[in-house]
């Protein structure tokens, strides 16, 4: 009997340690909508995550993207979210679209990569300088568009009212396209992660510009709007670029819940950074998962992340 009883003890032990040792953690990424970046991009994740040996099980869910995935790491239904910074920091604070949910426990995982703003025009407009862009048929974006949005905040930063002092145009990215190939617009706002196809569209058929912001007019924005940050678009991203660009950028960021486990924060940002090549197959965008870049913040990282930078010698706000 008390030979049966210690077998029976042992045998429960090791059932026990097996089941420690074989634990496994589920991470659902809310991604995008299919034919976006986000999709492929998140179900590339998931599988490597799956396969690295870390005792995570990894899925990527197709979601309306930005404000869903915030609702979802809030709520605990999803563990790792893509967004863009502008929806992060209103979903962090409890503002705009997030009035009523209240500020959402959540914090960085890593900075994907940016979606700078473009102003474009031809070397046939004569616009060399953003002061030159007054008095010119200028689209701010389409109407409601996030490319708008961001124009507006930039042009109210340097005192340009579009109904007055530009002959403002709304045109949607093929419009856009169109009319400066036609020469019906002097220069058109685009967001976009670089290279814009559009702007390689129109450099088939046309001498593009890049026109660059202000050096104190990127500090003005950045100022007045805490997720946005400045960026150089290198000089080799577009056909007859000479030199960096200089202008704000939106960022791209993988999110998580405020309450994610240091070794599991640590895990899943080191995992993700060290495969960064299987990413690029699947977009170049992913060129940019490295950890000077990766660390880029605009609310607390979560602290696994934080130990992970720590050890390249970067510094990030840690909650």
């Amino acid at each position: 009997m008390k030979k049966s009883f210690v077998a029976a003890l042992v045998i429960a032990s090791l059932f026990a340690f097996a089941g420690s040792a074989f634990a496994v953690t589920f991470v659902t990424i809310g991604s995008g909508g299919v034919g976006g970046t986000y999709y492929p991009l998140g179900g590339a994740m998931a599988e490597v995550l799956t396969k690295a040996d870390i005792g995570v099980k990894a899925t990527s869910r197709s979601t309306s993207a930005s404000r869903e995935n915030c609702r979802l790491l809030a709520s605990g239904r999803a563990q790792i979210g893509m967004t863009m910074g502008s929806t992060l920091y209103q979903a962090y604070h409890g503002l705009d679209a997030f009035e009523q949910d209240g500020k959402l426990p959540l914090r960085i995982l890593m900075h994907m990569y940016p979606a700078p703003h473009h102003l474009v025009t031809t070397t046939r407009t004569g616009i060399t300088s953003f002061e030159d862009i007054r008095g010119k048929k200028v689209s701010l974006g389409a109407p409601g568009g996030g490319d708008q949005v961001l124009t507006q905040m930039i042009l109210a930063a340097a005192g340009i009212d579009p109904e007055k002092d530009l002959q403002k145009q709304q045109l949607t990215q093929p419009e856009g396209v169109m009319a400066l190939k036609d020469g019906n617009v002097d220069a058109v706002f685009w967001n976009f992660a670089t290279p814009g196809s559009a702007i390689l569209e129109v450099s088939a058929v046309r001498d593009v510009v890049l026109i660059p912001l202000p050096e104190d007019l990127v500090a003005k924005v950045t100022e007045q709007h805490p997720f946005l940050f400045a960026y150089k678009i290198p000089k080799d991203t577009y056909p007859g670029m000479a030199d960096d660009v200089l202008t704000v950028a939106d960022g791209n960021f993988l999110a998580v819940n405020a309450d994610m486990d240091e070794k599991l924060g640590y895990d899943l940002v080191k995992t993700l950074i060290d495969n960064r090549e299987e990413f690029v197959k699947v977009t170049q965008q992913a060129a940019h998962f490295v950890p000077e870049e990766a660390s880029v913040g605009i609310i607390a990282f979560t602290a696994g992340a934080g130990k992970f930078f720590a050890e390249h010698g970067i510094e990030v706000p840690v909650e």
